[in-house]
């Protein structure tokens, strides 16, 4: 043994450190470059200590996505998903169980309504929100022992949700924590990690906390805003762009002039009359015309808005070089990039999160059924041909549809 390999099994020795053992864990540490000097600690169950990460303040993100731009580009993205039509299948790898049918009725019933206030749309817009401004989105999974009703799900502001950077994969021990502004023990709520669906969008390694889309576009929204507000007061005459000048006048003659000009001229439209040797010359501080408005830079922040969203401009109203077959070139390369990356992401969420995680079932997972064909008569005429060869029965093809097998006479 050379002196390099007996210092090592020395240190390990010293440290506890099991060489021989390979146990699967982790030895490096979770964004270990972060430092995260702001780690609050609370306690999980069990009087386990937590050092749980907040994620920064999205009061800014809250209010940008009001703002017109940004909710277009939200709803977009949002509302496609949140209509499209959706299923409880068997995956295609699993072997099929007895009682797998009704579980998956049971299952479809407690999504159609999660819990008492909302349905499945409502809850899945409140989470894609979240997920689109600022990367968290957060689901409160809770069983119910009901076979016909086994699961209960409620949304959270994903913003309170706080988690545990040193989290090793135990089970049993809380991941996640809310912060509720409540006084005393009420302040913190733990969860584990089979209790909270928590979907975090561009995921990275220096940070557990992922990425909206408005956080990638924040700067950008914060200056269109900006130019916007400018080219309204420009257009409503509340920014002065010219000035008279009159030479060869005493302090007197101004301050006279001023004052008619405010009480008589000023926001009346009347056409004013002055009678002077010398006629007054207007000074212009700008053109006069469009690019004072700044149109073609507020069209380009558009564009970077778009970009942050992978949207294609025509979907935030800019209507330039687009024709009937660019546009609708455009609409697929939406529909590819923007809704279904995090379509899949939520439907892998929902599979792993509440269907094998917390209800243990790990033959059965959530599927869009609007992913896998955007064209009816495509979908149709590929059903069919498989159908004709005998590659598919009717029930499998009735079950593609959304439809029950045919009934046996």
């Amino acid at each position: 043994m050379g002196v390099g390999a007996a210092v090592k099994e020395l240190w390990e020795r010293v440290m506890g450190i099991d060489a021989a053992a390979d146990k699967g864990e982790r030895k490096t540490a979770v964004a270990p470059l972060n430092g995260f000097p702001f780690l609050a600690p609370c306690v999980g169950p069990g009087g386990t200590r937590m050092n749980v990460v907040p994620k920064a303040s999205a009061v800014n993100l809250r209010r940008f996505a009001e703002m017109p731009v940004a909710r277009r580009a939200i709803n977009v993205i949002k509302d496609r998903i949140a209509c499209m039509d959706w299923r409880i299948e068997v995956r295609p790898d699993a072997v099929v169980t007895d009682g797998a049918a009704e579980r998956a009725r049971g299952l479809r019933v407690a999504l159609e309504a999660p819990n008492g206030s909302d349905s499945f749309r409502t809850l899945i817009e409140q989470v894609l929100e979240d997920i689109l401004v600022g990367g968290f989105g957060a689901v409160e999974i809770e069983t119910t022992g009901d076979a016909a009703n086994p699961v209960r799900l409620y949304p959270v502001d994903g913003a309170s949700i706080e988690i545990d950077g040193g989290w090793a994969g135990d089970a049993a021990v809380a991941r996640y924590a809310q912060r509720t502004n409540k006084p005393g023990a009420a302040a913190v709520t733990p969860l584990r990690d089979d209790e909270l669906m928590y979907v975090r969008l561009n995921p990275r390694t220096h940070t557990p906390f992922g990425l909206g889309k408005l956080e990638v576009a924040f700067e950008t929204v914060g200056q269109f805003l900006e130019a916007h507000r400018y080219a309204g007061r420009l257009a409503s005459n509340s920014v002065v762009q010219y000035a008279l000048w009159m030479s060869d006048r005493t302090p007197e003659q101004h301050e006279r002039l001023i004052r008619w000009w405010q009480d008589e001229v000023e926001g009346t439209g009347r056409v004013p009359v002055l009678s002077s040797q010398e006629k007054p010359e207007v000074l212009r501080f700008g053109g006069g015309t469009d690019a004072d408005l700044r149109l073609a830079w507020q069209e380009f922040l558009l564009r970077m808005i778009a970009n942050a969203f992978d949207l294609p401009p025509m979907l935030l109203g800019l209507q330039q070089d687009v024709n009937r077959s660019t546009a609708s070139e455009m609409a697929d390369e939406a529909f590819q990039q923007a809704v279904v990356p995090l379509a899949k992401l939520l439907a892998d969420h929902i599979t792993r999160d509440v269907i094998l995680k917390r209800l243990g079932w790990g033959d059965l997972r959530f599927v869009w059924s609007d992913l896998e064909s955007r064209d009816e008569m495509a979908e149709v005429e590929i059903q069919t041909k498989l159908l004709a060869a005998g590659v598919l029965s009717v029930d499998e093809v009735r079950a593609m549809r959304g439809l029950g097998p045919v009934a046996a006479n």
